[in-house]
């Protein structure tokens, strides 16, 4: 397993928790706008020539990231999951169910890391890199029961269960105790097995390739805005 991998200590959940804010449909329409409007217009006023190259430079840019892979809309459902993006974060939330009681919350993080890996082929040279995005999954079951909390890797093509949590309603945890490792080569029957236990809830290798493929449209639409900002306050 790559380096950048955390170990899961609770303060890595507890951290991601309070980062994690309600978004708005407004502010998700807000960061889609720059979009849908000309991206290099710059302002009539007089500018020093410093100032007008660094506004031409981020122009370009702008425009070169749009008209080279231009994003899309994010996706607001997948399967039975509803997606929440988070315009600005580098987060986004999936909500659903398993039969009447059961409720499902998924957090992914954009791009958090990355492996290479030797390309296919007797002939081939060089290595191919192979993105990462981590996820919590938390299970609630309701009132008496504690919530279980699956921290996971999304690879581009399967899903590896990391460590999984038993916690109360306000997210403490129950025991110290901080399970197995579910990543070293003996224990990989128990994470077959939790697989499994996801893979009925959906949470599975198909979801990943989805995370992977709306993580790359929010990372076009997150940079295209991040330059548009900088570029209006340079502008100002």
């Amino acid at each position: 397993m790559a380096r950048f991998i955390p170990t899961a200590p609770r303060a890595f959940v507890s951290a991601a928790s309070k980062t994690l804010t309600n978004g708005s449909q407004s502010r998700t329409a807000s960061a889609y706008s720059l979009l849908q409007f000309h991206p290099y217009a710059t302002s009539q006023t007089h500018k020093s020539p410093f100032t007008a190259n660094i506004i031409r430079i981020l122009s370009n840019e702008i425009e070169y990231q749009h008209d080279y892979a231009p994003p899309h809309q994010p996706a607001t459902s997948f399967n039975s999951f509803t997606v929440q993006d988070r315009p600005g974060e580098k987060w986004m939330t999936m909500r659903g169910k398993c039969g009447e009681y059961e409720e499902i919350k998924i957090e992914a993080t954009m791009f958090d890391g990355c492996v290479f890996v030797p390309k296919p082929g007797e002939d081939s040279t060089g290595e191919n890199v192979v993105l990462h995005i981590s996820l919590l999954v938390d299970i609630s079951k309701g009132q008496g029961y504690p919530d279980m909390e699956f921290l996971c890797s999304a690879w581009p093509d399967h899903l590896e269960i990391q460590k999984v949590y038993l916690l109360n309603r306000d997210k403490t945890i129950i025991n110290p105790y901080m399970g197995r490792d579910l990543r070293r080569k003996k224990n990989r029957k128990l994470q077959r097995t939790l697989g499994d236990y996801l893979e009925e809830r959906g949470v599975n290798n198909e979801l990943c390739v989805f995370l992977h493929e709306y993580m790359m449209n929010k990372d076009r639409i997150e940079l295209i805005q991040w330059l548009g900002n900088v570029k209006s306050i340079v502008q100002k």
